[in-house]
């Protein structure tokens, strides 16, 4: 185990040698996604205590997590989380919303976008531009933060290139917690790791094509919105990417750190040592708590009052 990060961190990174990952059906992998999901859950709201309202925004299911106490200066900022799980589950709304919510000590709204494979691109985008829409009748944009972790920080991308391609005022601040903003070839990230970066069952893929994605289906991959790397990137929000030295998606999120820093954008970048993909949904290690800091000061900063 690396020296390098916390004695918390070694553990869990030794626990994943000994767990077996592989295919599974998709009602498989949705019912184990749904068991962990409310465990981390529950956790998430024990440590970071909030209040949460089921309800619907322009139609769409959304939760609206609420921190206990709010600064008056906060009440005209909010922020919407679109949670991961590979577009066709969800293994992480409250999750990632809660402890935001809690530290920010700004509303935060998730959304349950529409899953692949029943639902593919561009419904789920389609979801949060209503979404958005909606909040926009309240905030102003500048107020307004996005942020998600995995799928979620795809599809953050995915929906800002929207804005801007539908000619609407884009959101002040965005989380790139490990993304990716190209769907036409793999990164290196994605040849080396698996989601438990070195443990797990890999699978590489030939390099000269895209991966098979049931969320893509048969879009172009160099569609500008599917793939946001291929978009407009001219001003662009500031931003926040975060991601790990295992991660699978470290390519993706620094390719296109990259590409904003080279259009002109605000684009801060955070890489964790040795820790594989989404550490930050793991509460026992000193790294979540410290990325969720960074997450949460971010939007602190950049999203106006």
């Amino acid at each position: 185990m690396p020296p390098t990060v916390s004695p918390e961190a070694q553990t869990w990174l030794e626990s994943l040698n000994h767990s077996t990952t592989g295919p599974e059906p998709l009602a498989e992998r949705r019912k184990r996604t749904d068991a962990w999901r409310a465990q981390d859950s529950a956790e998430a709201k024990k440590l970071y205590p909030v209040n949460i309202e089921e309800t619907t925004t322009a139609g769409v299911r959304t939760d609206i997590i609420m921190p206990l106490s709010m600064p008056d200066e906060n009440r005209g900022r909010v922020l919407i989380n679109l949670h991961g799980g590979g577009f066709n589950s969800d293994s992480g709304s409250l999750i990632e919303g809660v402890p935001i919510a809690n530290l920010a000590k700004i509303k935060v709204v998730s959304v349950y976008y529409r899953l692949a494979p029943e639902n593919p691109f561009p419904a789920a985008v389609d979801d949060v531009v209503a979404v958005y829409k909606e909040l926009l009748k309240t905030y102003k944009p500048k107020s307004i933060g996005m942020f998600g972790t995995s799928a979620g920080a795809i599809l953050n991308c995915e929906v800002t290139a929207k804005l801007k391609q539908l000619g609407l005022p884009l959101p002040g601040a965005l989380g790139i917690f490990s993304g990716m903003a190209d769907f036409s070839r793999p990164g290196d990230s994605w040849q080396l790791f698996t989601l438990n970066g070195f443990p797990g069952v890999l699978e590489p893929t030939d390099p000269k094509h895209p991966h098979e994605s049931e969320y893509a289906a048969k879009t172009d991959r160099k569609d500008p919105v599917l793939s946001p790397l291929f978009s407009d990137l001219q001003g662009w929000p500031p931003s926040l990417s975060i991601t790990s030295g295992r991660d699978i998606l470290l390519s993706g999120t620094t390719i296109f750190q990259r590409a904003l820093l080279a259009n002109g954008n605000d684009a801060q970048l955070v890489v964790f040592e040795a820790l594989p993909h989404a550490f930050w949904y793991h509460f026992q290690l000193p790294e979540t708590k410290e990325a969720l800091g960074l997450m949460a000061k971010f939007f602190e900063e950049k999203v106006e009052k």
